[in-house]
């Protein structure tokens, strides 16, 4: 009787182990869905900021989180500059928004 139930005891143990395994691999895949995602964005707004070819924008860090927040951080020599990346990085598909901590410094 004892072997019995020790029996059903590891089965259930065994079965729940097996559902976090798989629910730990569900979540990978998602996981590396979003970095995939949040990767084609960086990359899509980077891409973007450097066909500008203004001189000031690359110096322009961009990051993006998995809900589609850009980061812009760096530097800029002009207002304009600035806010042309912020622009670019708006207007990028998948991007749900912007925030920006563009400095801007004066060349020199």
């Amino acid at each position: 009787m004892n072997f019995a139930i020790s029996g059903v005891v590891c089965a259930m143990l065994l079965g729940s182990t097996a559902a976090v395994a798989d629910q730990n691999a569900t979540s990978d895949s998602a996981h590396a869905m979003t970095f995939v995602k949040d990767s084609a964005i960086t990359t899509e707004v980077k891409s973007k900021l450097a066909a500008e070819h203004i001189t000031s924008l690359e110096r322009i860090h961009v990051d993006t989180d998995k809900n589609g927040v850009v980061w812009l951080s760096g530097s800029a020599t002009t207002r304009e500059a600035a806010d042309k990346a912020v622009s670019i990085a708006r207007d990028t598909e998948h991007v749900t928004s912007v925030h920006s901590d563009i400095t801007v410094k004066s060349a020199g």
